[in-house]
């Protein structure tokens, strides 16, 4: 098992980077980290104090850009056998 032990977390600039290389708009940056919508991702790219992006949230969103989708199913396969309800 891999374990992060050190961590720095891309820069404002870096995540806005990644936006537009992929072209995606805010909501879809949101749903690839798991909020809820464009306002809750630009708290990481923007504004006086912006949040820095988690770890967990950073792999999220890799793992989404990296894995293939049965590579995702299978994963949320064992999420449901842990015990999670998932839609």
């Amino acid at each position: 098992m891999r374990i992060l032990k050190n961590y720095s977390a891309p820069t404002t600039d870096d995540l806005t980077r990644l936006k537009d290389e992929l072209g995606y708009t805010g909501n879809q940056m949101a749903d690839l980290a798991g909020l809820a919508d464009s306002r809750q991702w630009r708290k990481y790219t923007g504004g006086d104090k912006p949040r820095s992006i988690s770890a967990p949230m950073l792999f999220l969103l890799s793992a989404q850009l990296v894995l293939d989708e049965s590579q995702i199913d299978a994963i949320f396969a064992k999420m449901r056998d842990i015990g999670a309800e998932l839609t």
